[in-house]
């Protein structure tokens, strides 16, 4: 009790209070923005954060990937257009709402789900880390390498592309993470003489590359795009008919939301889209999604909240990103000097237990900020983008700058931008880059320290029950669906004949 008590006691300070306001203040700006996200705005933020503390410096960026991911449904009702990939569906009945005149009235719908959905999931994070963390406190380099070997495994799934083409990402971000050189050997790899390429290529740069200056790029091509908004007066609390309509559907929701977001690989939007399926499913009035439905509008925001605080878990209990914001967080951590896993949660349980109510203190901010200033951060949409992407140029550069204050990674975030830009063109997904480049360090680590440990006989792994057990989760994650779909499109041709 003493690390839950102390990491309450934590949030009394004002600094960090203020902090969390501005933070949350920002996160739904940022989600408001079609084009940016809760990732963007992390990846940006993360330079910023290396004069704080470490609390503070953490629990900013998860105020931003609390609040961003609530603010998509913003734009989502207003002007069909979701702030975040996350809020997709919650279009497919916000926006019919809203041309009916009743914005307000989905808008609050959104703001109380999220909540909800948000304040579920971090429950569920307090519980479920530590015990997860305590079920791998045990785990040696050999449990390790097998574990982030099948967090990788997920790089296929974890893109907006074909499997193939996010395993190519993945493989990139991995071969950028050999630059430098090797700790256990000390021999220089892809260096090419370069002296600023030995400790190899930072993940700050990068990050702030692949998410930031190939969005601008990207942007850069719809400067002709004009969006339709919608005026509202107010935004209005749900009625008792709405609860007594959706207590079922946000219940739901949020324990779906929060389950996806566990998984590795897996995060808000995939989660919405269930939440929305599965809201449709249990409907009585299944006819009106798509046409203005409440319960579409809480099934999809619930959902999509709790992932955040689920995506929390493998990242602080075994250091596997959870999602792609989680995965720059995980990047935060370990600039940072924080190493995510079991010891998280004995020799550094305050910190754990401050960054688990300060998600909770966001999601009752951003309840209230929703609840009184949706109007208002509705308007961030008016700001012309002829304005917009130029300053966040700027910070991108400022911030990759500010690191080492070195121009070797300002050349480095322009490179990844440009890279994350062509990347995106051909149907690339920039998320397992990112992922590649943090865990295929993690990966190398921990197999040289397996090798040590065994004395090179690297058979020895498959004598070892959970390495074996992460390993044939590896596999199947890898092979399972191919298999499957072969043993599907056999039985389709027997069943048709009768057989």
């Amino acid at each position: 009790m003493d690390p839950l008590i102390n990491g309450l006691i934590s949030l009394a300070d004002p600094y960090l209070l203020l902090l969390l306001l501005i933070a949350t203040i920002g996160g739904v700006v940022i989600g408001a923005l079609p084009g940016l996200n809760a990732t963007t705005g992390a990846a940006l933020l993360l330079p910023f954060t290396l004069t704080m503390d470490p609390v503070p410096a953490i629990a900013t960026m998860t105020a931003i990937y609390c609040s961003a991911t609530f603010a998509g449904a913003i734009t989502a009702i207003l002007i069909n257009t979701p702030g975040t990939a996350a809020s997709a569906t919650t279009c497919l009945d916000g926006y019919p709402l809203a041309r009916r005149g009743e914005a307000g009235r989905a808008l609050g719908m959104a703001v109380v789900s999220s909540t909800f959905g948000g304040i579920f999931s971090v429950l569920c994070l307090m519980l479920a880390a530590p015990l997860l963390a305590r079920a791998a406190y045990n785990f040696s380099p050999p449990e390790y390498f097998a574990l982030t070997l099948f967090g990788l495994s997920m790089l296929a799934s974890i893109g907006d592309g074909s499997a193939l083409k996010n395993l190519i990402a993945g493989g990139l971000g991995i071969l950028i993470a050999m630059i430098g050189v090797d700790n256990l050997t000390s021999v220089e790899r892809f260096t090419f003489g370069s002296y600023e390429l030995y400790e190899g290529i930072g993940f700050v740069p990068v990050m702030i590359g692949v998410f930031g200056i190939s969005e601008l790029l990207v942007q850069s091509q719809q400067l002709h795009v004009k969006r339709e908004a919608i005026r509202m007066k107010s935004v209005e609390l749900p009625g008792r008919a709405d609860y007594k309509k959706t207590w079922r559907t946000i219940l739901r929701s949020s324990g779906i939301g929060t389950f996806i977001g566990i998984l590795p690989a897996e995060g808000a939007t995939v989660a919405s889209m269930i939440g929305y399926n599965e809201a449709k499913r249990w409907s009585r009035n299944s006819e009106e999604f798509g046409k203005g439905a409440i319960e579409g509008v809480a099934g999809s925001e619930a959902a999509n909240n709790a992932a955040t605080g689920g995506a929390m878990v493998p990242t602080l209990a075994l250091g596997i990103p959870g999602s792609a914001t989680a995965a720059v967080i995980l990047a935060g951590l370990m600039v940072h000097g924080l190493r995510p896993g079991p010891a998280m949660f004995t020799e550094q349980a305050d910190f754990a237990y401050a960054i688990f109510w300060s998600m909770m203190l966001v999601n009752i901010l951003f309840l209230i900020i929703g609840l009184r200033g949706a109007k208002v951060f509705a308007r961030v949409t008016l700001i012309p983008v002829q304005v917009l992407w130029p300053s966040v140029f700027v910070f991108s550069i400022v911030g990759a700058y500010a690191l080492d204050q070195s121009m070797f990674d300002v050349w480095v975030a322009l490179g990844s931008g440009v890279i994350g830009y062509f990347m995106r063109r051909y149907g690339f997904s920039v998320v397992p880059l990112a992922i590649g480049l943090i865990l295929g360090g993690m990966l190398e680590q921990r197999l040289g320290q397996s090798m040590v440990m065994l004395d090179e006989k690297w058979w020895l792994m498959f004598t070892r029950p959970l390495t074996l057990l992460f390993l044939v989760l590896t596999a199947l994650a890898l092979f399972g669906p191919a298999l499957w779909g072969r043993l599907v499109k056999r039985r389709a041709p027997l069943e048709s004949s009768g057989e």
